[in-house]
């Protein structure tokens, strides 16, 4: 098989994997020194690193040939599409001659396990060894890493790769054993578990070498089985909190060619993946807790982003006097974010915050307006009704829904 029918075969089956993200690579440029490749390049936008510059990837498999038969998976060991295999060797090739055109400043790789999840793992390492070593490669690479792996191939590839990743898939031993029996909730963890030791050692010892400097990252699928919003959100929560994850990523399930029946026939709706991915981010950035956003099992209304839904079930603690408020609380209202919560808590330093210093500031004042006070501004009482809000700030159907990829 030509090299260019692989890579059209193993790039169009690596595009299921969400959780290629390149933020937090340290910046490295091979101006002024030998060596190939830099993090601050620009070229195809994939992802960003996080003062907004592009970082553009060659995203493919080393091969989906698979020896496991998750149901999910368009590359399970019993589907029938196309299969392919890359070299190492390939793979280099490929990286260097798409950086030489300025398409990408660095790689994703990840792989089907073939004959063990120790070969596997030593043939991503081997292609992160031959970047780095032989060729000075300094662009980003992050390798996903194969749970089952031996924990020293692990740490090998750590030294190499700027970000590694262990998808969990599904959050639940259940449905791990369902769809994916193969697989093991606990191997995830401990691969999950070796990856975090190897960043607390550098922490923790200055001169210990490099290792995954961007941190590590998982994918969960959302609607292949019947796990419950809550139940994703409480599991990501226990995820960052005892593996120090930097993003969990979620990614809608997308029906497959000659889908078993074990799962389902139709994708769940993309509005509860963006959903997930709202809810995430108050968990990381916000201090929202899981808790706070479930009184119980069940799943992210749909009409209505999870911070404005959370507002309105906590209707005691509104509205907030913005020259007053702590700044966490402030944080919480609907259309104020993070930025712009600094910002007024820097400018009612010099001067009491007035209604125009909002506009200004863009915050979104549909969302804002009933949950918060100025010195110029308060609501009014039938303003602030939780059944009244939640239908004029609802989210409205869209009249057409694209595709997953399209």
């Amino acid at each position: 098989m030509q090299l260019i029918d692989k890579l059209g075969i193993l790039a169009d089956a690596a595009k299921y994997d969400a959780s290629c993200a390149s933020s937090g690579a340290p910046k490295r440029s091979s101006q002024g020194k030998e060596g190939l490749g830099s993090t601050n390049g620009m070229g195809i936008c994939h992802s960003y690193t996080p003062d907004g510059r592009c970082v553009s990837l060659l995203k493919i498999l080393l091969t989906n040939f698979c020896l496991y038969d998750c149901q999910y998976c368009v590359n399970r060991r019993s589907s029938d599409v196309p299969r392919a295999r890359f070299t190492p060797e390939e793979v280099v090739r490929l990286t260097l001659d798409f950086y030489r055109r300025n398409c990408v400043s660095g790689l994703f790789l990840s792989s089907g396990i073939i004959r063990s999840a120790d070969y596997t793992m030593e043939q991503l390492v081997q292609v992160a060894r031959l970047l780095r070593e032989e060729h000075e490669f300094r662009g980003y690479i992050h390798l996903k890493t194969i749970p089952d792996a031996d924990p020293a191939l692990i740490e090998q590839a750590g030294r190499y790769a700027d970000r590694l990743s262990v998808n969990v898939e599904l959050p639940t031993d259940q449905g791990l054993k369902t769809l994916a029996p193969e697989k093991q909730l606990g191997s995830i963890k401990q691969a999950m578990r070796t990856i975090h030791t190897g960043e607390q050692t550098v922490l923790n010892e200055p001169r210990a070498p490099r290792f995954a400097p961007a941190g590590q990252s998982t994918q969960m699928i959302v609607g292949a089985d019947d796990t419950d919003d809550s139940t994703i959100l409480h599991s990501a929560e226990a995820l960052y909190g005892n593996f120090r994850l930097r993003r969990v990523y979620y990614s809608a399930f997308s029906p497959i060619p000659n889908s078993p029946k074990s799962v389902p026939l139709a994708a769940p709706p993309l509005m509860r993946e963006h959903r997930l991915y709202q809810a995430d981010f108050l968990l990381r950035g916000y201090g929202f807790s899981a808790n706070e956003l479930f009184k119980g099992p069940g799943h992210l209304a749909l009409d209505i982003d999870p911070k404005l839904a959370w507002a309105l079930e906590n209707r005691s603690l509104f509205p907030l006097d913005l020259n007053r408020a702590e700044p966490a609380l402030i944080a919480r209202i609907p259309g104020i974010g993070l930025r712009t919560t600094q910002r007024l808590v820097e400018l009612r330093r010099e001067r009491r915050i007035r209604f125009e210093d909002l506009a200004r500031m863009r915050c979104v004042l549909g969302k804002a307006k009933p949950f918060l006070i100025t010195s110029d501004y308060h609501p009014r009482q039938a303003e602030t009704s939780s059944a009244q809000l939640y239908q004029q700030l609802r989210d409205r159907p869209q009249p057409q829904q694209m595709g997953l990829w399209g």
